[in-house]
């Protein structure tokens, strides 16, 4: 049975918390993050920065969030600040929002207590990639049962770089829960350094990586197991995380579309000749300069000589409202 995790990151109902940007622990050659969020303190709700927790609290209501995961970065490596947006997804949310958080550390006992008082739920380890194989009789199997003992669910989170019988020991010997593999990834942060360790992207694809499906021909049968790829990432999370936050957003003349953007129609007339042509206000919006309306309206309207100029808009429901497509009417 799939995590709970990650049933709602299929739903696009997970916030993604992005706490710190370091991480002291290795220079991973496939670490994706890019260069804005490498080795900085910033904190990121989704793709918007965020300065106070109002505004946590805020991009989280956007989506109707039914959970958060935790993410960076090092998580544990700012425990204090870690902590502290646990308790506050959880007073805010209650003890319903469901909490995971991926690590790359074992942290220790008291970091696990730390964590499971201050709400979460699930942890997800990954173990450096040298040691994969090796890692039974080390603190890394033993951290596993400290988690749970404290409280948590554990489980391991690894990228689909090669098989390792090692992680199924494990979920044969209850010590932890799941272990998801996400396909292997090039990203604008990694590109560099993947190349020069020979691996490239499969064809025809954005991001994967050539043979990454191939580690489920020794780890894919295990019902513990579950691959996450990059298409499913893009087609399904993003996607349904972008179609929740344009419910929530849109305005009545909006139309969402099936990725999850908005589409509507821009004008630069006054409203003033709205009016005058039985336009009801509810049908549009006045911005500072120009008109926004139903994008249908707007097509009507020119076809009937009604007005002289306008464009079709599509955009994220995001709070920068980043334009996909602009399509001039005449």
């Amino acid at each position: 049975m799939i995590s709970k995790g990650c049933e709602q990151c299929a739903e696009g109902a997970k916030m993604v918390l992005f706490v710190y940007g370091y991480c002291d622990q290795r220079d991973c050659f496939y670490c994706p993050l890019g260069e804005n969020r490498k080795n900085v303190t910033d904190v990121y709700a989704n793709e918007r920065q965020v300065q106070s927790d109002e505004e946590v609290i805020a991009e989280a209501k956007r989506m109707d969030a039914l959970g958060t995961s935790i993410t960076g970065g090092e998580p544990q490596e700012a425990l204090d600040k870690t902590c502290r947006y646990l308790s506050l997804l959880k007073e805010e949310f209650g003890e319903d929002h469901h909490t995971h958080l991926y690590t790359g550390i074992t942290g220790g006992r008291e970091n696990m207590r730390r964590l499971a008082e201050a709400g979460l739920d699930e942890i997800r380890f990954h173990p450096p990639l040298e040691q994969w194989g090796d890692l039974h009789g080390t603190e890394w199997e033993d951290i596993l049962y400290i988690a749970r003992e404290e409280g948590l669910i554990p489980a391991f989170e690894i990228p689909g770089i090669r098989a390792e019988e090692e992680f199924l020991e494990f979920l044969d010997e209850g010590a932890a829960d799941f272990c998801n593999i996400n396909e292997f990834e090039m990203s604008q942060g990694n590109f560099r350094r993947m190349q020069e360790e020979g691996f490239e992207r499969k064809e025809g694809h954005m991001s994967a990586v050539e043979g990454s499906h191939k580690i489920l021909d020794v780890m894919g049968d295990h019902e513990q197991v579950y691959f996450c790829t990059s298409v499913f990432k893009d087609a399904a999370q993003h996607r349904n995380r972008m179609k929740r936050m344009a419910q929530n957003v849109r305005r009545p003349f909006d139309e969402v579309t099936e990725d999850g953007t908005i589409v509507y129609g821009k004008t630069w007339v006054d409203a003033e000749r709205l009016d005058e042509l039985g336009v009801p206000t509810d049908y549009y919006a006045v911005k500072s300069g120009h008109v926004e309306l139903a994008w249908w309206l707007l097509e009507e309207m020119l076809a009937d000589g009604d007005i002289e100029e306008g464009e079709i808009v599509e955009q994220y429901p995001t709070v920068d409202g980043t334009v996909v497509e602009r399509t001039p009417l005449a």
